[in-house]
């Protein structure tokens, strides 16, 4: 990690953003106080395909353990409520 003040930052702001592309944080200050602070951009993304099928998995595993209340199907269930209202 470095740590520049504001006016040497625009100075040397081309070889601060090599820092960051490189991996480095930097952060630049005004009177002692961090004011801004710069980070490389992740390059990966943030969940992997094995944690994409994974949830997927579970998810489906979810959908198949739900059953409708009894064996009614979405008519029945229509003519049901028709009736009774």
């Amino acid at each position: 990690m470095q740590s520049v003040g504001i006016y040497e930052a625009k100075s040397r702001f081309s070889a601060l953003i090599e820092l960051v592309e490189q991996g480095e944080e930097v952060r630049i200050t005004r009177h002692g106080k961090e004011v801004v602070r710069m980070l490389p951009v992740r390059r990966r993304p943030v969940i992997s395909d094995e944690q994409i099928a994974r949830e997927l998995g579970q998810m489906d595993a979810l959908h198949a353990s739900i059953q409708p209340a009894g064996s009614s199907t979405v008519d029945s269930l229509r003519r049901t409520g028709r009736s009774t209202a």
